[in-house]
């Protein structure tokens, strides 16, 4: 029998209501993933991304961002495209103060094995731990190198340039241990004594720099003798050939964190896939594709990682022990007061 024109106006409507409802399944199920790029975002990706994307059967669509201000533009402009950001901690620390992201359910979220100081409601710590070590040139200093941080200081037994960031965070904490402050006793900062001390260096750093990969040029170019640096960068120098080493003892451990935008459309999915993001399991992939450990510290208990990634991880319990963690709710109510004397310090 001849269908009507009414029958078929129906079924076709029918037919893309169904067409549009599995469309949108679809773009339920397609999360958004941020990172900086470069040698983390791949190791991030094969470590846990793709295995997660397989497991929960979505699709996991990876983009680079230059800075938190990307992510603050769509925010505030209300076109959110990203459901996951994983950036460093003191980033998180002041996007939660300007109400940039969405509130973390703990209950979705496993975050019982991480440092305390790790889990805030608006972010959480991960999914690695980087480092701020102290490196030098092994041509310049052969078999008596520098060992801490009054080393650095120390101009007469260690003669050589130097090269420091350009940044209070992190630095401030170097100089106090420099003047014998405890490490476990740095916070708060005592930052009048803290310029003191870097007054006393300042003519002997030759560099202050801004970036990871020109500390790294300036290590593997040999236009300074010791600096700090972040670890991953001087195990790419290393990699690369240069006479160079460094050392964990005083280094300071640092950590990623990762945000859900406030807006996203897909919170609940993003707090399940940083939920596997921090599982052992996944955690303990990292040390053998990048040398920035997990900071989930069950991983390295499963006996995946082996001896000799363990040896080079720098959140590794060997390691660790010997660093401090930044203090990133320190720095988060305290950097605005600092940032202005810093700046009018380094153009002294």
């Amino acid at each position: 029998m001849e269908m009507s024109k009414a029958s078929i106006s129906v079924g076709v409507v029918t037919a893309l209501s169904l067409l549009l409802l599995q469309t949108m399944a679809h773009a339920q199920e397609t999360l958004t993933i941020a990172t900086y790029g470069g040698a983390w975002a791949k190791a991030l990706s094969e470590a846990a991304l793709k295995p997660i994307a397989k497991t929960l059967g979505i699709t996991i669509k990876e983009v680079t961002i230059s800075s938190a201000n990307e992510v603050k533009l769509q925010v505030n402009a209300g076109a959110v495209a990203i459901d996951i950001v994983d950036m460093g901690a003191f980033d998180c620390e002041l996007g939660a103060k300007q109400a940039l992201w969405e509130k973390l359910d703990y209950g979705r979220v496993d975050a019982t094995s991480l440092d305390p100081s790790l889990v805030n409601e608006y972010w959480v710590g991960g999914p690695s731990y980087y480092s701020t070590v102290l490196a030098w040139s092994k041509k310049k200093y052969g078999d008596n190198p520098p060992k801490n941080w009054a080393d650095f200081w120390d101009v007469k037994k260690f003669p050589g340039t130097r090269a420091f960031r350009n940044n209070p965070v992190g630095t401030l904490e170097f100089a106090l241990i420099a003047d014998g402050v405890a490490p476990d006793r740095l916070y708060p900062l005592d930052v009048d004594r803290a310029f003191a001390k870097l007054r006393e260096i300042k003519p002997y750093i030759t560099v202050w720099w801004g970036s990871g990969a020109q500390s790294a040029q300036l290590l593997h170019d040999g236009e300074v003798d010791m600096l700090s640096i972040w670890n991953g960068r001087v195990s790419t120098v290393i990699a690369n050939g240069a006479e160079v080493a460094f050392t964990y003892n005083q280094a300071q451990l640092n950590a990623d964190c990762m945000v859900i935008p406030r807006g996203s459309k897909n919170k609940e999915l993003a707090e399940k896939v940083i939920n596997l993001i921090l599982t052992p399991e996944l955690q303990a992939n990292l040390p053998a594709l990048i040398d920035y450990g997990p900071v989930n510290p069950n991983a390295f208990e499963l006996g995946k990682i082996t001896s000799k990634q363990a040896a080079a991880s720098n959140s590794s319990p060997e390691n660790a022990k010997y660093q401090t963690l930044l203090r990133f709710d320190w720095w988060g109510e305290n950097l605005a007061a600092i940032q202005p004397r810093w700046d009018a310090f380094i153009r002294e």
